[in-house]
């Protein structure tokens, strides 16, 4: 996938996992297309690990769900690390 699909991809899932977690999150929309870029990748990287297939291959619908959820993830781990700081 080239660099703008990454963003793009990065971006939608970004969104829909702030959506699927909502709350006050410092950052705005950057940080929500940098958690959504590091979701996709920490997501394709895990269902390969356990699949032995790749996840993140194009635009498309899986690859959006293996990047929410991956975003998910990594929006949960944010999250705690923040709290604990403060």
């Amino acid at each position: 996938m080239g660099v703008l699909a990454w963003i793009v991809v990065g971006l939608i899932a970004g969104v829909l996992a702030k959506i699927a977690m909502p709350g006050p999150d410092p950052g705005g929309v950057i940080l929500t297309v940098v958690i959504g870029i590091a979701g996709a990748v920490v997501g394709g990287l895990i269902l390969n690990a356990v699949l032995g297939r790749q996840g993140v291959s194009g635009f498309d619908l899986p690859t959006v769900l293996v990047a929410t959820l991956g975003s998910i993830l990594l929006l949960t781990v944010y999250r705690f690390v923040t709290r604990q700081a403060v």
